[in-house]
């Protein structure tokens, strides 16, 4: 029987052995990317093609690497107009792994609380506190709907960063 790998060190040496030598694996950012930003997990550049950006994610609000993928992938699910697409991995500051991850990149403004608000609960989202909203008929916790993590444009909503936890529907 395999052993689980259940931290997020155990995860990122696996992932960095086995992405080392492929194409996965990325020693420096797409040439010709502008930094913007630096967010609670990510460093922020414009991609060259001035349509995307790059985020540099080391996953630092998740315990485990699985549990960030898992976040991806309900993002990609429920956001398709702000997919994410995993271009591969790098070391971050102190060596740490870093997944590197491109994105639509949407101008706009800030979205209005009350309008997150809104959409959510219309789409089964119930208020927990603050920004986090919680959907207990598939146990998904979201966290950080805040004005900067949700975009407005012609009256649309635009989630760019969002941190989905999957727990046991209470």
């Amino acid at each position: 029987m395999r052993k689980s790998l259940s931290s997020q060190e155990e995860q990122a040496r696996f992932l960095k052995l086995h992405t080392e030598n492929t194409p996965l694996w990325m020693s420096a950012l797409p040439e010709g990317g502008q930094y913007l930003t630096r967010g609670g997990e990510s460093e922020i550049y414009l991609a060259p093609d001035y349509r995307h950006v790059i985020k540099v994610n080391d996953a630092v609000y998740y315990a485990t690497w699985a549990e960030y993928f898992n976040s991806l992938v309900i993002h990609n699910l429920l956001f398709p107009s702000t997919a994410y697409e995993l271009l591969g991995f790098t070391a971050g500051k102190d060596e740490a792994l870093c997944a590197v991850l491109r994105q639509p990149f949407i101008e706009g403004g800030q979205a209005d609380l009350a309008n997150i608000r809104e959409l959510l609960t219309f789409n089964g989202f119930q208020n927990t506190r603050r920004q986090d909203y919680f959907n207990e008929e598939f146990g998904l916790l979201l966290e950080d709907m805040h004005d900067e993590n949700v975009i407005a444009k012609d009256d649309v909503l635009f989630f760019i960063d969002t941190v989905f936890y999957l727990l046991e529907a209470q």
